[in-house]
């Protein structure tokens, strides 16, 4: 190389040109830019000579650049691609300039040269200057990609310019591709340890710092998240609606539902007088109960089931479909169905003056209160009043003339509470509520432990008793539910804590999980030998499975599952019934946080109920007005059952933390 030789070389990603100055050592040249910076040049560094031509000043360099500037038209080269894609034959720049320019001028040569070099559709480099016409076939495959490319940057551009708009507080309307990008976010806030790809880069455009607290607060700004979005139920796999094929479904079954296969053996009870009670704003109601006086003179209790099972088959649309969501999830903020709600709470519930098909159980006690005699039957029945657990109370306080039935339902109840307990039954009895969000607002509320609501957990257990017991005499796999014997502290010791929640909790911490299995076992703390949950087939797959069972059992049909079968099924559900579980435990966290941070500096009574780590002096405490339990961190003795007060000081209901104030004086912390 000469000195004087244009050169072009690349600096900082720029392509440059420079004139060849003075060699430097053996192999190294020195060359002067437009800028009159010099550059230590290796010949690998020079990617282009302009042949014919000397330069003695940096102005030649700006004076050529303008002179090649006019000719590069990256549009020209497919003219020149279409000439030689079917020759096999190599082209150079000074050949290209021919063919583009009809001369060979150092200017044309290096212009053609420059769209040799910048093009990435119709030619390949293949060596030195030596460039390669691409095929048909691969041109088109390279302008589909690089249509792709550009469409997806003006989206990208598009996308950035909406949550502008949005944020500076303008009306935008989201297109599919905005809604892809957001979820990109939405995954990161969901899962913050594996950042999505592009999220880097939509951030960084957005001028957001990438942390979960900042892209959370982005989408709130945005109108695309709520400030109380449950990141819980979004993190989960909750399907939380049904998709439209159920719910074209759903309306199929309303309109033409199938023929009942127990039509000819259900039996007639609409004689009965049933009622329902729940809630007040339950509307899947599931259950009833009668009294039926037996020309003997003996009494027959009648705890009625709602038969979803009658517009199902095993393994059909709807079965796979509650299968798969396993309970029927109540949130503060509203429930998400096991079913559509309009069957739910239509054909399958169990209405106030509806015929209705249920599986009925009737039990005849003797006079301790075991089940002597029982029977299943499926049945219609019409129930005659819907009551909640305040009209019972207030029936039974009243004794209403007429309504003779209900107190001898009571009668029986507390009958059965007390053969249990003989039976070895534990009661636990630990304050409970119900946190309700409705609107802007807030609610906690105890859950009063009266006669009513004991007179319907001692006939639903009556109920899955009773079930269990036709499961076992006739060897009916099903899921039976059974917890093991647990060893609870000596009597001595439980005499010294207090009376009420803190002996209660003593108790429980000794309790083991309940079990689910094919086969019958012991249920401990029910005082049962055998049990298996069938009152809640409309919320809960396990009773709906039950059902399958034993109503296919009543017919003398085949079951329809075997005990194999079964067992992948239950084993398949305890994912999914954790997962949920998981979801209402978490999202009542939530909003029991959120209550006490708008609860202000308000003083709570609370009750001491027991060390969860004494050489920690961490503990936990009940809020009884609230019924809710925190972890608290102590910096004093405190004694079981010691009733303290206690003040929020600091609450992040999204951090999930807590920090209480004694109202003493002296500082606790509550733990996330």
């Amino acid at each position: 190389m000469e000195k004087g030789t244009l050169v072009e070389f690349w600096h900082n990603g720029e392509r440059r040109l420079a004139i060849a100055d003075r060699p430097e050592g053996k192999k190294h040249w020195i060359a002067i830019d437009a800028r009159s910076q010099s550059h230590t040049l290796h010949p690998r560094d020079i990617t282009y000579e302009v042949a014919g031509i000397s330069c003695k000043q940096p102005a030649e360099i700006n004076k050529f650049t303008t002179e090649v500037a006019p000719n590069v038209d990256p549009d020209s080269l497919e003219v020149a691609w279409e000439m030689l894609v079917e020759d096999s034959e190599l082209v150079d720049p000074p050949a290209l300039a021919d063919l583009l320019y009809s001369d060979r001028t150092p200017v044309l040569c290096y212009a053609a040269h420059i769209l040799l070099s910048e093009d990435k559709i119709y030619f390949k480099n293949k060596k030195e200057d030596k460039y390669e016409a691409r095929s048909r076939t691969q041109v088109a495959e390279l302008k589909h990609q690089a249509s792709v490319k550009e469409q997806k940057e003006r989206e990208q551009q598009g996308f950035i310019a909406r949550i502008e708009q949005k944020l500076a507080g303008k009306a935008v309307e989201w297109q599919d591709t905005d809604k892809q990008r957001l979820e990109v976010l939405e995954k990161y806030v969901l899962n913050p340890d594996v950042p999505p790809q592009k999220l880097g880069e939509y951030l960084s455009a957005l001028n957001v710092s990438q942390t979960q607290p900042a892209v959370f607060s982005l989408l709130v700004e945005l109108g695309w998240w709520d400030i109380h979005e449950n990141i819980h139920l979004r993190r989960s796999q909750t399907p939380v609606h049904f998709s439209h094929k159920m719910q074209t479904v759903a309306h199929e079954l309303l309109t033409n539902p199938p023929v009942d296969l127990d039509a000819t053996r259900r039996r007639d009870l609409t004689h009965l007088k049933v009622y329902t009670i729940d809630d007040e704003s339950t509307q899947e109601i599931d259950d009833g109960l009668s009294v039926e006086t037996l020309p003997d003179g003996r009494q027959k209790l009648w705890i009625h089931i709602a038969d979803p099972t009658r517009l199902l088959s095993p393994d059909d649309e709807f079965d796979l479909e509650a299968r798969k969501r396993s309970v029927t999830i109540y949130l503060p903020t509203g429930m998400i169905p096991m079913f559509p709600p309009e069957l739910a709470t239509g054909p399958m519930s169990l209405r106030q003056g509806q015929k209705c098909c249920a599986l009925s159980f009737g039990v005849i006690l003797d006079e301790s209160g075991a089940a002597s005699e029982y029977e299943i039957t499926t049945s219609t029945i019409e129930p005659t009043y819907r009551l909640t657990y305040e009209d019972v109370e207030e029936m039974l306080q009243l004794r209403i003339p007429g309504e003779n039935e209900i107190e001898a339902i009571a009668k029986a109840a507390k009958l059965r509470n007390q053969w249990r307990l003989s039976q070895g039954s534990i009661n636990i009895n630990m304050p409970e509520s119900t946190v309700k969000v409705s609107g802007d607002k807030v609610s906690i509320d105890l859950i009063e432990d009266n006669r009513a609501r004991r007179l319907v957990a001692e006939m639903m257990i009556l109920a899955g008793e009773v079930a269990a017991k036709y499961g076992q005499d006739n060897s009916l796999p099903l899921p039976y539910r059974g917890q093991p014997q647990p060893e609870l502290p000596p009597e001595e010791e439980l005499i010294l804590i207090p009376v009420g929640p803190a002996r209660s909790c003593a108790v429980r911490r000794c309790m083991p999980r309940s079990e689910m299995a094919t086969t019958p076992s012991r249920h401990a703390s029910l005082g049962l030998n055998t049990y298996s949950q069938v009152t809640s087939p409309i919320r809960r797959y396990t009773d709906l499975l039950s059902h399958f069972q034993i109503k296919a059992h009543l017919r003398g049909d085949e079951l329809p599952f075997t005990v194999e079968r079964l067992q992948e099924i239950m084993m398949g559900l305890g994912t999914s019934i954790y997962e949920a579980t998981m979801v209402e435990r978490q999202t009542n966290r939530y909003w029991t946080l959120e209550y006490l941070n708008r609860s202000g500096d308000r003083e709570w009574d609370a009750l001491f109920l027991r060390w969860l780590r004494e050489d920690e002096s961490l503990a936990l405490i009940l809020i009884e007005e609230l019924g809710i339990e925190l972890a608290m961190r102590f910096n004093r003795w405190v004694a079981l059952g010691e009733q303290i007060q206690v003040q929020v000081a600091l609450v992040d209901p999204r951090q999930d933390i807590i920090h209480l104030r004694e109202i003493s004086g002296q500082i606790v912390s509550s733990l996330a």
